[in-house]
């Protein structure tokens, strides 16, 4: 018989959570079926699954600020889908938890980490709330530095905990036709893949990038799409530099331009496992990037001195060594691309996965 599984979205935008369902339900295919809740009604990651799945998304409303109202509305969804597996996401999804607290089906909660409110701290109120509603509930988490604060801060029982680092297709991300971006144009191309938004912090970036043309004659690129985007245009014009950044808005196949990268840069200011990261992996591409969540453990050692405090001047050196360096770069891009494959390719998170939908021990 068929399983099915209702995930819970605070949106079901396009974004790192929402594309690794993605992944899964496209993997997976009609090995089970899917219920999405988006929780502000955003669908847009809807268009990337297969149209061969067996996947659904339900409406259901959401009164902001009315705790009880929600939980009543949403424990009769549960009762009436009763799923195999209730699989919740972030903080955003909470009060689905809250409203399964008596094990009306059996709950899987996903932590991938955090908006700017929680950047720098925990904050109590929901420090609380998750040790005291996800004690009952599997916790899976993609990266080591949300692991420890799962079982130390929230005090999460550790057989209670998953942590399923995520993959990604080094197939797709692996053909990189040309190890040097500068290839077509004769000048280096720095690149970044993100959504928009303010925990990116792609101002900084911008910032950085200000201070890398002041020595070397480069271009930006920005691929990706975003409430902040009108700010950063702004900043670039400011700057001076908006001649020199491309925005190319969001793209479905980012494969297709991240081999004309010479270097990726990541700038945010919180992040746990970021796909964009491991995507640049595959593709054999030198990382520069604040030093956030897993990042510093992800990329090859030869990369970890360019993983750097979160300042515009730190994130500029280390692109400015980068691009000092084009043999060095080259090297670290192809360490970090056999890293990917060995540790990061999507078949192991395929793997895990499996098990956690189908019910099984992990």
């Amino acid at each position: 018989m068929t399983r099915t599984l209702l995930h819970v979205f605070p949106t079901f935008s396009v974004g790192g959570a929402q594309m690794r369902f993605v992944q899964l339900a496209n993997y997976f295919g009609r090995n089970y079926r899917h219920f999405i809740v988006s929780m502000n009604g955003n669908a847009d990651a809807f268009a990337k699954l297969s149209p061969d799945l067996n996947v659904h998304m339900i409406n259901v409303p959401v009164k902001k600020g009315k705790t009880w109202t929600n939980l009543n509305t949403f424990r009769k969804v549960l009762k009436d889908l009763r799923p195999n597996l209730l699989i919740t996401s972030n903080w955003g999804s909470m009060e689905w938890a809250m409203a399964n607290f008596d094990g009306i089906s059996p709950h899987l909660h996903m932590e991938d980490g955090f908006g700017p409110e929680e950047t720098d701290r925990q904050l109590l109120r929901r420090v609380i709330t998750r040790r005291i509603v996800l004690r009952r509930s599997m916790v899976m988490v993609p990266s080591a530095t949300l692991y420890t604060l799962a079982s130390s801060v929230w005090r999460l029982p550790l057989n209670r905990l998953l942590h399923i680092p995520n993959g990604v297709d080094c197939l797709r991300f692996g053909n990189r036709h040309c190890l040097d971006g500068a290839a077509n144009t004769g000048i280096p191309i720095i690149g970044t893949v993100a959504t928009l938004r303010a925990e990116k912090n792609i101002h900084r970036l911008i910032e950085a990038f200000a201070n890398v043309v002041q020595h070397q004659p480069a271009r930006l690129a920005v691929v990706g799409d975003g409430p902040d985007l009108p700010d950063l245009k702004s900043l670039a014009n400011q700057l001076g530099i908006a001649d020199r950044v491309i925005f190319t808005g969001a793209c479905a196949q980012p494969e297709k331009l991240l081999p004309f990268f010479t270097i990726f840069a990541l700038s945010s200011d919180t992040e746990q496992m970021p796909l964009s990261v491991l995507e640049a992996m595959a593709t054999g591409l030198p990382i520069a990037s604040t030093d956030v969540g897993d990042v510093r453990n992800m990329v090859a050692e030869e990369n970890r001195e360019f993983i750097v405090p979160r300042e515009s001047f730190t994130l500029a050196a280390a692109i400015l060594d980068l691009l000092a360096n084009p043999a060095q770069a080259k090297q670290i891009g192809q360490a970090n691309s056999l890293r990917a494959r060995t540790i990061y390719d999507q078949s192991k998170m395929f793997a895990a996965y499996g098990k956690v939908f189908d019910g099984e021990p992990c």
